[in-house]
């Protein structure tokens, strides 16, 4: 392919004229367009899955992309409005994960030593680092998607709508706080959930263990316990054997080994002694020593300490199997869900020899500090203990087991009892199951199988994190009764606000001299502006409006204009002993460079910059609504029970309202745009204290939730617990929480009923990865039918997963792969989504990226439409029209051809089955430039119904590429349009195609296409070329009408086709004259191959010389763009054409005339 610089970059001629459409796009604000344009159909719900931007986009973020782009524009094409709003995933272990590497954090105790406030806010300034190539990125492969009104994980609103969903679960008693045994990550020093749990598994060589429990009362005596977890021995509690097992003991070295009957043969061999029966009430209730004598002693308390009498004892539990180890359990219950519950049952002692840091406790001899399960040497701790115990082991082993990691950080897991936040899965999974089997998937086992096993054996979902970066749980205990308050929004929180019991009005000064003269003044240094006579008029009248309000404090600006004010006020109240307190924070806007200029240039400053920018020399918005904010809150925490009066300017009235809103920079400016603040006009503040970031806005993350002071009803504080959501519950609630539901409603309620129709709810349509089957899929499913009823989407396509090459993952360190946009900027978008969209990844196989694969599709797909066009843009007669009527055989069949295709990539697109969809374009390309192009070239130079067709079967068919091949749908349409038509082919309606049943002409085009091509072997047997006429082809099957056998004659170069039974024959006796007419169609060949050679257009005339030899076969040939044709003797070139007896040369010269 030709290449051009663009951007810096060398693109392809495809790539380049694919950014031009984008610009054109973008300039034409088209995506928007087809928002607009009228929807019919109604309404088509779309939810997309929130990535995070804390990376590039990959491929697997590619083939999302396509598969979310190509439905939504099928489905604006059949007349529905489609909704495509962006979303951004902000919180959980991915980001914090990359904040910890970055800042060199190893332990969740370096975050709090370094403080939560700093961890949180470079998290924050890490969510979008990569947002702006993820915008460049998203819309060159062709997606449309609105990314400017996004919503994040991470906002106040998604905040408010994921605390609502808490709270409406909370009340429907789905919501638990247990104590259970989970796997927990060390190194994040969080608990996990099933799913994630289950996207973390790899083998590993791990140390096993069979651990001699000597009977207290019968020495020599042992309880043999297998375990495959060494470093859970130190807490060991209890021993306990199976409900269905024997048990026997077995002699072997002086020593009475007790195990299950199955087992002895596989822990002995043949080496033991005699083998007795023992009953289990022989056992059960036994004491025996731990092979950890003092630890549980040393580190139980409290209640705990109470039962240690129970411990170290045998019991009975169904969990115990003889199929390995020994049939007999060690029990450590805070390493274990059945070790838990049978302490549980028992009134066993619950004590962890661990900490949620992963390391042993200082009271396990040899192994104190050190980590259970390190990441990389997990045998380590284990191989410790095992040399620690010694004669204490009978044996040990080695075992390859798949064990479970951190899916983040890569740590191993460790089973440990924790306190979490659980959703009561299993009371509701029955409705699950039933409203996952109204869902169709694509593939549909996915969804039955794969999805539907995980749904039926769904366990309580551990939804709390003790993490940092995330949405805070909303419950509160209050310090003195423990009762747990949950709020479900900000509102419900801020009626729990501790609050001074304060009255504040804000007040700007009165009309100043430098407000006459229109000039920005920040101080009496640069202007001592007193107030107008009309100002103290203004202050003494407007004071009385606070006549009742009982001021029992007045608070200024510093400035003169400020202090006037406030005195005029003061004596207009009578409140002579209030003393006026003046604070520097009620200051005027440092305006900088600005000061002292026409106060119209800071207003033109303002228009134009943020709310952070700083005027040169001065400061910006968000500082003054910092020192307003610090102010505000000053007075909260210094003052009860006052009327405070606050005089300040109109910027402090502007930002002091923006403070007690608690709103962001961008609402912050559009109030300070849009508030006129009066002179000398109290307002009442309606302030409530809210938990808030540095810049004084709505903050309900961590530390400021949790700094947050609220009341019970009682009077005593309430304490939040300290954790936060799991991600997956924050993206689970995406169809609700990107609305800021319940508390907007203008495009999601899912409410239905009586001619109320339900609004954004559920989806239509989503689309993921097959690892979201346990992620994604499966939160949103729980939190929608535990919320409203049903399944929050109706279709589902599930894509599989894209490896290497070489078949391996793809890996950066290897660099196994082509990026994604190195191969757009070769071959082009559209080539790498009709490469993805055919693809096994459509029915959730792995696909091995081949960049010759992209590549063989636009050359076959792009390359050949394009090229098509190009004929009828270079060949087809000027103004073809619209719309003409057509009895050739040819065209009827490509019409009836398009029809069919249209009729495929129709279901298929309605099936949700993309690759169906798109497979018949590639055959559609094919019939088209192969087959009638070929077969039609001729009668598209000069006849308006071949012109007409090919016009009108392009124009088609840039609608039918328009989901899969936005751009050249884009390219093509431009050039081959209707008057009638909209300017882009992205605003167009699906075609339509009606007429007569051709479906005897497809099945006899299609064999006359095996006549042809078999009839093309036997020449090549024979030896014989195409341009060489033969007498007849014969075949026991032929087409039905002489339109079709004319083409098959032309096609394989006979005279005749005859019906014969038997095999398929080619008539192979050449006469003279078959000869003859093979001779010239050789020269014929060879004069087109020199005018290409001499880069002649067809217009172009020119004059032949040729050997005399050819006289007589070229003797009265009408040969078109010829002016003279002569003979001579012996002549050599430059160009030859190869007769059946000899070779001929010939010259070509331009004819001058």
């Amino acid at each position: 392919m030709a290449e051009m610089e663009n951007d810096e970059k060398k693109v392809s001629e495809v790539a380049a004229r694919e950014e031009e459409i984008l610009a054109y796009w973008n300039e034409q604000k088209t995506f928007k367009a087809s928002l607009e344009k009228p929807s019919p159909s109604g309404e088509y719900v779309f939810y997309d899955g929130p990535p995070f931007a804390t990376g590039l986009p990959h491929h697997g973020h590619i083939l999302a992309g396509t598969i979310k782009d190509a439905i939504p524009r099928y489905k604006t094409m059949r007349g529905f409005h489609v909704r495509r709003r962006w979303g951004w995933d902000s919180h959980g272990l991915p980001l914090e994960n990359i904040i910890e590497k970055e800042l060199g954090i190893k332990t969740k105790r370096d975050i709090e030593e370094m403080g939560v406030s700093v961890f949180n806010e470079a998290a924050r300034s890490a969510v979008l680092r990569y947002a702006d190539e993820w915008k460049r990125i998203v819309p060159r492969i062709g997606r449309w998607v609105d990314m400017e009104d996004d919503y994040k994980t991470m906002d106040t609103t998604y905040t408010e709508s994921v605390w609502w969903a808490f709270k409406k679960l909370f009340d429907k008693d789905l919501i638990e706080e247990g104590f259970k045994v989970m796997q927990l990550c060390p190194r994040c020093g969080t608990t996990l959930s099933n799913f994630e749990v289950s996207q973390g598994y790899k083998d590993i060589k791990d140390i096993t263990a069979y651990a001699k429990f000597e009977l207290e009362d019968e020495p020599e005596t042992y309880l043999l316990a297998w375990t495959t977890t060494p470093w859970t021995l130190p807490g060991n509690i209890a021993l306990a054997l199976g409900t269905q097992i024997e048990y026997v003991k077995v002699e072997k070295g002086g020593a009475q080994y007790i195990l299950a009957k199955p087992l002895v043969e596989k822990v002995f061999g043949e080496d033991h002694g005699e083998v007795t029966p023992v009953t289990k009430s022989e056992i059960l209730g036994r004491v025996y020593k731990p092979v950890f004598p003092g630890v549980m002693d040393a580190l139980a308390e409290g209640k705990e300490r109470d039962k240690l009498g129970a411990a170290f004892r045998v019991y009975e539990a169904d969990f115990v199997t003889a199929e390995d180890g020994t049939g007999i359990v060690h029990i450590a219950p805070a390493f274990g869900e059945d070790d838990l519950n049978l302490s549980r049952a028992h009134g066993l002692p619950i004590v962890h020899h661990v900490d949620r840091d992963g390391r042993m406790m200082s009271a396990v001899p040899v192994v104190a500090g050190k980590l259970a399960k390190p990441k990389g040497q997990w045998w380590e701790t284990d191989a410790l203990i095992v040399e620690y115990l010694g004669e204490k082991l009978f044996k040990t082993e080695e075992k390859v087991h798949s064990y479970p990691h951190c899916w983040r950080c890569d740590t191993p897991l460790l089973n440990y009892a924790s306190s979490s936040w659980f959703v009561r899965v299993p009371t509701f999974k029955d409705k699950l199951v039933a409203e996952n089997d109204k869902v169709k998937w694509v593939p549909e086992a996915i969804g039955k199988n794969r999805f539907g096993d995980w749904l039926n054996n769904a366990r309580d979902w551990a939804i709390s994190r003790s993490r940092y970066w995330g949405a805070p749980i909303p419950v509160w205990k209050n310090e003195k009764t423990g009762a747990l308050r949950v709020f479900g929004s900000v509102d419900d929180m801020k009626g729990h606000a501790k609050k001074s019991g304060n009255r504040y009005f804000v007040m700007r000064h009165a009309e100043g001299e430098h407000n006459i003269k229109g000039i920005a003044a920040k101080g009496d240094e640069t202007f001592r502006a007193s107030l107008t006579e009309t100002g103290r008029g203004q202050a003494e009248k407007n004071a009385s409006a606070l006549m009742h309000a009982n001021v029992t404090r007045i608070i200024a600006s510093p400035l003169t204009r400020g202090c006037e004010t406030a005195v005029i006020v003061k004596e207009t109240l009578g409140l002579q002993g209030i003393e006026i307190i003046q604070d520097e924070r009620l200051r005027e806007f440092d305006f900088g460079e600005l000061d002292g200029k026409p106060i119209g240039e800071f207003v033109r400053w303002r228009e134009v910059n943020t709310y952070a920018d700083r005027i040169p020399g001065g400061e910006s918005y968000q500082d003054v609504k910092n020192r307003l904010g610090a102010f505000l809150y000053d007075l909260e925490r210094t003052y009860q029970n006052e009327t405070i009066l606050i005089v300040t300017h109109g910027v402090g009235i502007e930002t002091i309202n923006a403070v007690a809103q608690g709103i962001d920079a961008d609402a912050s400016k559009k109030l300070s745009a849009e508030m006129v603040p009066l002179y000398a006009t109290p307002i009442e503040l309606d302030f409530t204290p809210l938990p808030h970031n540095t810049n004084y806005e709505l903050d309900l993350h961590r530390p400021y939730i949790d700094e947050y002071a609220l009341i019970d009803t009682d009077g005593a504080a309430l304490h939040r617990v300290a954790d936060v959501f799991d991600c997956w519950f924050e993206s689970g609630s995406m169809s609700y929480a990107q609305d800021h539901y319940p508390f907007e409603k203008d495009n999601f309620n899912p409410e239905s009923g009586f001619l109320k129709k339900s609004k954004g709810y559920p989806a239509d349509f989503i689309a993921e990865g097959l690892d979201q089957t346990r992620g994604w899929f499966y939160s949103m499913i729980v939190l929608g039918t535990a919320l409203f009823g049903h399944s929050p989407y109706k279709h589902v396509i599930v894509n599989g997963l894209i490896l290497a090459e070489d078949g391996r993952k793809m890996s950066k360190s290897l660099k196994n792969y082509p990026e994604p946009m190195d191969v757009v900027a070769k071959y082009g978008a559209d080539a790498l989504r009709l490469y993805l969209l055919s693809s096994p990844l459509m029915r959730s196989e792995d696909l091995r990226f081949s960049e010759k694969g992209v590549a063989d599709v636009g050359n076959k797909i792009i390359g050949r439409l394009h090229n098509t066009l190009v004929f009828y843009q270079t060949y087809a007669m000027n103004d073809v029209p619209e719309s003409v009527s057509s009895n050739h055989v040819l065209d009827r069949w490509i019409t009836a051809r398009l029809k069919e295709v249209r009729d495929e990539v129709t279901n298929g697109l309605e099936s949700y089955e993309l690759d169906r969809a798109a497979r018949p374009l590639a055959l559609l390309v094919d019939d088209l430039s192969t087959w009638y192009l070929r077969r039609s070239r001729d009668r598209v130079k000069d006849s308006v119904e071949a012109a007409a067709t090919l016009r009108s079967v392009l124009r088609t068919s840039a609608l039918l590429f328009a989901p899969f091949a936005p751009f050249y749908a884009e390219y093509l349409w431009s050039k081959i349009r209707f008057a009638k038509d909209p300017e882009s082919v992205h605003l167009a309606d699906w075609p339509e195609m009606k007429g007569k049943d051709e479906k005897v002409l497809l099945e006899d085009m299609v064999l006359v296409r095996e006549l042809a091509s078999e009839a093309l072997k036997l020449r090549q047997q024979a030896g014989i070329v195409v341009r060489q006429p033969l007498a007849s082809l014969s075949a026991p099957t032929i087409p039905r009408t002489a339109e079709l056998i004319e083409i098959l004659k032309e096609e394989v170069n006979v005279k005749g086709v005859l019906k014969r039974e038997g095999e398929m024959s080619l008539d192979t006796e050449l006469t003279d004259e078959l000869k003859r007419e093979g001779d010239v169609r050789a020269f014929m060949r060879a004069l087109a191959d020199a005018r290409k050679d001499m880069n002649l257009s067809p217009k172009d005339v020119v004059r032949v010389v040729a050997d005399h030899a050819a006289k007589d076969m070229l003797t009265g040939l009408s040969i078109a763009g010829l002016a003279e044709l002569s003979f001579s003797d012996s002549v050599e070139g430059p160009y030859t054409a190869e007769l059946s007896s000899t070779e001929i040369g010939f010259t070509v010269t331009l004819d001058a005339a």
